[in-house]
């Protein structure tokens, strides 16, 4: 039987103790219980992203930002009231079974819905880069004989994780830029089939984080992703196009919320070494750029050709231009990174998780 309390945050814990939990079960949502544990509302990782973009401090009391106007059954609920809801709000995802305010047990749409009525439904027909053709030095010396694509994640490598995970939202046009190991990258998908649309770019020279973006000019005509190739993003991609083009951005970056307490007391000095305070160890949160990015076709007339060109460099050009850039926000375990030692085990564990979760889902 599921502990439902990996599902439930007190009203006066911070949001940014909210976001760890969802971070944890997974799921995307928190309920929100009073001091008599009573569930009062609910928060989802939308209402954590509107946090962010409207810069609501994450020490705030998650109460604040709690909509209390959810659906919920009682517990002498009939499944096919449930179906209807479900059917009907797009957007409603869990609902809550309650008796006398107390939670008795969570239903989710993917046990109400028809098989592999999920993301395969949100099909988005765009074409995607993989940025391929870097040394991989971070987790060397295994790239001196593997290239940082190829980097295994239980039975497959990385670079075919992202793919199949793109797939699963429609997406089948794949462009691979390479230059570090090229001919094993190549080898690799030779034998790989005809299972999506899958297209080189080369660098003959490093072209840094973005610039050989510059050898598809005239080719993309869309909207499009790029990708690094040694990260996985678990979020609802539809979602991200949506956020997109909703508020008309050039670029949108895919931004991971990292918490990090330093585990001493810091102080705050002032003229002439005077202590003037001192934070028992404090926590911090921002924004990390994770290398994931969805932008428009015109954009590919700023890289210039053949040159070295980072992502700080194009970012730069856009505001420039007047262009607006979005930051599409997602939770830290959401981010999942191979491209480092210490983060390499993690990844591979959590990973594990997502695909035995997706092979549960299925089968049900």
């Amino acid at each position: 039987m599921t502990d439902l309390s990996i599902y439930v945050v007190h009203k006066n814990q911070t949001i940014r103790e909210g976001f760890k939990k969802l971070d944890q079960n997974r799921k995307k949502f928190v309920l929100i219980e009073d001091d008599n544990q009573r569930i009062i509302g609910i928060v989802t990782d939308g209402d954590f992203r509107r946090a962010i973009w409207h810069s609501i401090a994450l020490e705030d009391r998650i109460e604040s930002i709690t909509n209390t106007n959810f659906i919920y059954f009682s517990a002498d609920y009939q499944p096919e009231d449930v179906r209807f809801v479900f059917s009907k709000k797009e957007n409603i995802r869990v609902i809550p079974i309650l008796k006398q305010g107390l939670l008795t047990e969570v239903l989710f749409r993917e046990h109400f819905s028809r098989p592999k009525e999920s993301r395969q439904n949100k099909h988005l027909d765009f074409p995607v880069v993989i940025m391929a053709g870097g040394k991989g030095t971070r987790l060397d010396p295994f790239t001196r004989i593997l290239p940082k694509p190829l980097i295994p994640i239980g039975n497959r490598p990385v670079i075919e994780i992202i793919m199949d995970t793109f797939a699963e939202f429609g997406m089948q046009e794949f462009y691979l830029s390479v230059h570090e190991k090229s001919r094993m990258i190549k080898a690799y998908f030779e034998d790989f089939g005809k299972k999506y649309q899958l297209n080189f770019i080369e660098e003959t020279e490093p072209l840094g984080t973005i610039g050989s973006l510059s050898l598809l000019k005239g080719r993309i005509d869309k909207p499009f992703f790029v990708s690094n190739c040694d990260i996985v993003i678990d979020a609802e991609y539809n979602k991200i196009f949506k956020f997109h083009r909703q508020g008309g951005f050039s670029l949108t970056l895919v931004g991971s919320v990292q918490h990090y307490r330093i585990p001493y007391g810091v102080c705050e000095v002032q003229d002439e070494g005077q202590l003037l305070s001192m934070k028992e160890k404090p926590e911090f949160d921002f924004v990390a750029n994770t290398g994931f990015y969805l932008m428009e076709p015109d954009i590919l007339d700023l890289i210039p050709e053949r040159q070295s060109f980072d992502i700080t460099q194009l970012i730069e050009q856009l505001k420039q231009n007047n262009k607006k850039i979005g930051v599409y926000p997602v939770s830290e375990k959401s981010w999942l990174d191979v491209g480092q030692w210490e983060e390499y085990q993690k990844t591979v564990n959590r990973m594990n998780h997502l695909l035995n979760k997706n092979e549960r889902t299925v089968q049900e």
